[in-house]
């Protein structure tokens, strides 16, 4: 399975830590992040994601920041991306189950490293449900 990551400042340990998990299971990365905790703007890490997993070359994305939200809606604005903002494992169980994410938000100023990695695992081994949630999938992209 080939992933891609992307963070900014505030992610540079967490995306450590899970790259090194993924690598571990067997996972090929693309790394778009920043090595460094100096300030860089979010953007320029997420659209490369967005773009790898909208253009197939990347089965799933994981996106870092400091609360999550302005890399997710970065991702967002990219045709076939649905990016969930998790910050337990519970909720990246959702993510995938109903809303067929595709990419993870990780919003590494209210998750510990470890739940990082824990959420990361889980919505990669979580499989989309389908019946009645694929038809809410399918209005979620704008026409």
């Amino acid at each position: 399975m080939k992933i891609s990551i992307g963070n900014d400042h505030a992610g540079p340990d967490y995306k450590k830590a899970i790259v090194a998990m993924l690598e571990a299971k067997g996972y090929e990365v693309t790394n778009y992040g920043t090595d460094t905790e100096e300030s860089v703007d979010y953007p320029d890490f997420a659209h490369p994601v967005a773009e790898d997993v909208s253009e197939g070359r990347a089965d799933f994305g994981i996106v870092i920041c400091g609360s999550g939200n302005g890399i997710a809606m970065t991702v967002n604005k990219h045709a076939k991306i649905r990016a969930g903002l998790c910050w337990t494992k519970e909720i990246a169980v959702l993510t995938r189950l109903h809303n067929d994410a595709n990419i993870v938000s990780i919003p590494a100023r209210f998750t510990s490293i470890p739940q990082a990695v824990e959420i990361v695992e889980t919505f990669l081994a979580t499989e989309f449900e389908g019946g009645r949630h694929q038809n809410r999938v399918n209005k979620i992209a704008c026409q």
